[in-house]
């Protein structure tokens, strides 16, 4: 059928694009400030032994429901998302900077008590086999308890003990979730799994289980890259406080378009006139919890047009998934619904980020508190802001019984911050652009191309990153543009920090971080009980290969000096950065980077895990066999690593 949103109908065609890429222009008639929803419990499934092998290039190396686009600044104000599929962003272009005063690097790091090396590109690639795509970007996922420490990417995990040691894994998560692999290289035609992405995990100390959280795609037929719609968030429970053992599935569809029992949210099915009706898009989830609830949240796109609809919260009883329910009872909350838009802006929330709470150290009012946090730059024409949103959930306890939770919001007014520019690199060994402009080596990787450089890493969109409520405070972090006083010509990439009281709405403690002619990305912060922690980050200039980094954090000195838990070794060398690879626009390149990192409270400890590039190597080197592993380090299409540092922060 035709479908025409009727705050499209008056206006222009480019009118109606920019328009409802930021926002729908009035609360839709079938918003509604809760709607009741079920998750059903589909299977269990147990960690696998790793499966690691297969060649090193074998077509088709990409993921059509991954490549192109990112999480970043700098959409062009027709089609913000760049054609991605996931992780899309509405930012229309950088905001101004803020003027701070820079962080120095710390010479030692005598809080930092472990740290190891996470997944990498070639666990992802090489993973069931071989029977996965190239993937960029790793999107972290991290969490700790029980003397575990379970760490994620797109598209693989692993599990550590808490001596850094390996315990399971590498696994693919299509293979964790139970579903057919990604690509079955070996079948006559290909035949291809769902496309999962976003993974996210938490370890619960009340109820002694590890929840894990990805967004999964649908194909329309398994031997076609060709996406069905359906879309839906997977949430895994374990059945014990082992989370090598076996585990609960839970799907809930998340397309939101009137079918498989979701509200219809009108989303439309194709990117130009006359637009037609089609699924929703669940994207870049992210999980909390309180004494009561386990909460996921989405940013609603639709799954094949460019538009950006809101916000979306799911709560769900979070004591009926730890026993491994049948069905949990669980509500939705739409932030395009009237009483939950921005006034006067009209805006619905983006990227809307629940808290964790360290111990089950939770707020037990009101039948039960929990807080989410997000930011509103990303809708500014100027790409800039002065206010945080807090959103407030009450009686969550309502969930165990079916109830219906209370969402009220409110603005706190906080120091502004601004989309950031994309960040530079140091100059380093980039064997695959090597390859590619060597006609003989570039028949292994993708055509061959002469004016490839090495690329800027994208430095987030100024979209809220990991919220943590601790001692009373709701604590959050965000990516910024920064000038120094001492060298304000001089813009870069660096953190805004915020300790808010969430029920005054004052600022206990906010800040910046930044590195004087480099760059602080993604950050991901986590808060003990006693109100300390520690925020993670990726460092990364003209002085800097990408590197992981971290902060210590406390309501009162602010941000402490910056910390190199470990050096990158190398800049960023892989397909998504190159044309001829990318599959973007051959006049913009974005190399994928982020999209968020993790950090988590354990204990007396904390845990934190970003992106960085742990490996280098010569062109050389590449090319000897097995050609661009350079001996196991990487994959011959990307080298990108993840690094977990535990911290003692008393």
């Amino acid at each position: 059928m035709n479908f025409s949103p009727s705050f499209a109908r008056p206006l222009s065609l480019a009118a109606a694009i920019a328009l409802l890429c930021l926002v729908t222009a009035a609360a839709p008639a079938y918003a509604a400030s809760a709607t009741p929803i079920t998750a059903s419990r589909s299977a269990v499934v147990s960690v696998p032994p790793a499966n690691v092998g297969g060649d090193d290039t074998a077509a088709p190396e990409f993921d059509g429901a991954m490549v192109s686009g990112d999480a970043d600044n700098g959409g062009d104000e027709d089609s913000p998302d760049s054609g991605s599929v996931v992780n899309r962003t509405i930012a229309k272009h950088a905001g101004k900077p803020v003027s701070a005063i820079g962080k120095n690097k710390a010479k030692s790091n005598p809080e930092l008590s472990n740290s190891f090396d996470g997944v990498n590109f070639f666990d992802q690639r090489f993973s069931n086999g071989g029977n996965q795509f190239s993937v960029e970007p790793p999107d972290q996922a991290m969490c700790a308890g029980n003397g575990f420490v379970l760490e994620s990417a797109n598209d693989v995990l692993r599990i550590f003990n808490s001596s850094g040691a390996n315990v399971a894994g590498p696994v693919d998560l299509n293979t964790f979730y139970g579903y057919a692999a990604a690509v079955n290289r070996s079948a006559n035609p290909l035949t291809f799994g769902p496309s999962l992405t976003d993974p996210s995990c938490y370890y619960d100390n009340d109820t002694q289980r590890w929840f894990h959280v990805v967004l999964t795609l649908d194909r329309a037929v398994p031997t076609s890259q060709a996406l069905a719609g359906t879309n839906h968030l997977d949430i895994a429970v374990s059945t014990t406080a082992d989370p090598t053992g076996s585990w609960t599935v839970y799907h809930i569809p998340v397309q939101n378009d009137g079918t498989q029992g979701t509200p219809d949210h009108g989303c439309i099915g194709n990117r130009t006139p006359p637009f037609v009706h089609g699924p929703c898009l669940g994207d870049y989830p992210h999980i909390g919890a309180d004494a009561n609830g386990f909460y996921i949240t989405t940013n609603e796109f639709d799954l094949a047009g460019p538009f950006f609809h809101g916000a979306q919260i799911y709560a769900f009883s979070k004591h009926q998934l730890a026993a491994n329910s049948p069905t949990v009872n669980g509500v939705l909350y739409d932030t395009t619904d009237a009483s939950l838009l921005l006034q006067p802006d009209g805006v619905p929330g983006f990227t809307v980020w629940p808290a964790q709470s360290p111990a089950g150290k939770y707020n037990t009012a009101n039948g039960g508190t929990e807080y989410l946090l997000s930011s509103n730059a990303v809708f500014q024409d100027t790409g800039f802001d002065t206010r945080l949103r807090v959103w407030t959930l009450t009686n969550t306890s309502a969930l165990d019984s079916g109830g219906v939770p209370n969402i009220n919001h409110a603005v706190a007014n906080v120091e502004g911050y601004g989309v950031p520019g994309s960040s530079a690199q140091k100059v380093g060994n980039v064997p695959l652009r090597d390859c590619i402009a060597v006609a003989s080596c570039a028949a292994a990787v993708g055509s061959v191309r002469f004016d490839n450089v090495e690329g800027r890493l994208p430095s987030n969109d100024s979209r809220m990153q990991q919220v943590s409520y601790a001692n009373g405070r709701l604590w959050g972090s965000l990516d910024t543009g920064l000038v120094f006083e001492d060298n304000p010509n001089v813009v870069i990439a660096g953190i805004a920090y915020f300790a808010i009281n969430p029920n005054s709405l004052t600022v206990a403690k906010q800040g910046y971080i930044g590195l004087e002619n480099n760059n602080l990305t993604y950050p991901a912060l986590a808060v003990n009980q006693s109100g300390r922690g520690a925020i993670a980050f990726t460092v990364v200039g003209p002085d800097y290969f990408p590197s992981a980094g971290y902060a210590s954090l406390d309501t009162k000195i602010g941000a402490g000096d910056i910390h190199v838990a470990a050096s990158g070794a190398g800049p960023q060398d892989g397909f998504s950065e190159y044309i001829s690879l990318s599959q973007n626009s051959l006049t913009r390149i974005r190399p994928r980077w982020g999209d968020y990192g993790a950090a988590a409270v354990d204990g007396g400890n904390i845990w934190i895990a970003s992106e960085y590039i742990g490996q280098t190597c010569t062109f050389t080197q590449y090319q000897a066999s097995p050609f661009g592993r350079c001996g196991g380090t990487r994959g011959s299409l990307g080298n990108w690593d993840t690094r977990i540092s535990k911290l003692n922060i008393q």
